[in-house]
């Protein structure tokens, strides 16, 4: 009998049986009631009407198949942001672009690093190439620099890092990011997961697009997704050395997205006073917001300090974060609880429109208050 197969079934291998599947934000209750989605990082501001146009163009050509190269898409990222349009692969999402670096550079027995409390995703992309997880432990939730270094051994191939870090929007400044780069092998692939970059002021740019650009061993990914506000038609890229993208071009999908996506995304990226709307809203309402939080620190409540749009709030009193969570479900609002993560003490809470955060508040006070 062949391997893998029983006499009743096929068998998947053991590494795909021990991927805990992912699971998204919820946008309905228990009962089916649809409530207000503070669960996914989307942006409350809605997507930029000249992406709206440029999808809606699209709707002629439903039968043809979209540039396999996203050749219009590469050339405007590459004059956006002042890179190389042939050094940028695409995927769907920036989740597959994850995925595709480790299927480019990991295999069965060889290790990927992640810090503690990491995106989701990295344990999913490791496990689904036979490689071998490898947590590093956190400093205060943030990722630190010296538990990576420390985990690092010869069977290591790909290191992931966000930054901001998803769940907790913790963020690693530009010195510790090139610590990190600089203390790892040549032959260890750093992945900069840059999801919620845009979020961030100007000052407190990282550094990981120059380090793609001049390092052999740097990926830096990026999506579509949270300020542009395109999450539906997950548009994800990623840019680092010729050999890398490379690497990942011969194993991605050829289609990743359609006609209308790539002409939305491409109209976003000019959408300026939309993302500057929407990254101010956020750092209005997120200080407001952690402040707020700081006000229930005597009954245990705390809010890791974020740099995305999102924060996470850690309960550490009498109130729990799965009574928490709960109670805002009811009211209509669903969070992030993440229990499977190491988390269940934790919400992760998108920012929303400002009656909603005004709404999460008036909540989190009255079951505080229950809970005594």
């Amino acid at each position: 009998m062949p391997p893998g197969m029983t006499g009743n079934a096929p068998e998947p291998k053991p590494w795909i049986a021990a991927i805990a599947p992912y699971v998204p934000g919820r946008a309905t209750a228990d009962d089916g009631r649809k409530v207000i989605k503070l669960s996914s990082n989307e942006n409350p501001l809605g997507t930029p009407e000249a992406a709206r146009e440029a999808y809606r163009s699209a709707a002629t050509e439903l039968e043809r198949y979209p540039d396999a190269g996203a050749t219009a898409l590469r050339a405007k990222l590459a004059a956006h942001y002042g890179i190389e349009a042939d050094r940028i692969v695409y995927g769907t999402g920036s989740d597959e672009v994850l995925h595709l670096a480790a299927g480019a550079f990991a295999g069965v027995g060889d290790e990927i690093i992640h810090v503690r409390y990491g995106f989701a995703v990295y344990e999913i992309a490791t496990r689904r190439v036979g490689a071998v997880p490898v947590i590093a432990a956190d400093r205060d939730y943030a990722t630190d620099v010296d538990a990576i270094l420390a985990a690092v051994t010869e069977r290591t191939r790909v290191v992931f890092v966000a930054n901001p870090n998803n769940p907790t929007g913790t963020y690693t400044a530009r010195e510790e990011i090139a610590r990190l780069h600089a203390g790892l092998p040549k032959t260890v692939l750093l992945v900069l997961d840059q999801a919620y970059t845009e979020y961030l002021e100007p000052e407190d740019d990282d550094g990981a697009l120059e380090l793609a650009r001049t390092e052999s061993n740097v990926l830096v990914t990026r999506t579509f997704s949270k300020i542009f506000g395109l999450a539906a038609e997950r548009v994800g890229w990623g840019y680092g050395a010729p050999a890398i993208i490379d690497a990942m071009h011969r194993i991605r999908a050829p289609f990743s997205f359609g006609i209308g996506a790539q002409r939305a995304a491409i109209a976003a990226l000019d959408a300026h006073d939309f993302i500057t709307a929407s990254r101010e809203h956020n750092r209005q309402w997120r200080g407001w917001f952690e402040r707020e939080i700081a006000g229930l620190a005597n009954h245990g409540l705390r809010a890791v300090p974020s740099k995305a749009n999102f924060v996470m709030v850690l309960f550490e009193g009498a109130l729990t974060a799965e009574a928490a969570y709960q109670a805002l479900m009811a009211a209509g609002y669903a969070t992030r609880w993440l229990p499977g993560q190491g988390l269940a003490h934790g919400l992760r809470i998108t920012i929303g429109a400002e009656e909603e955060m005004r709404a999460v508040m008036a909540v989190l006070r009255a079951e505080v208050a229950r809970a005594g």
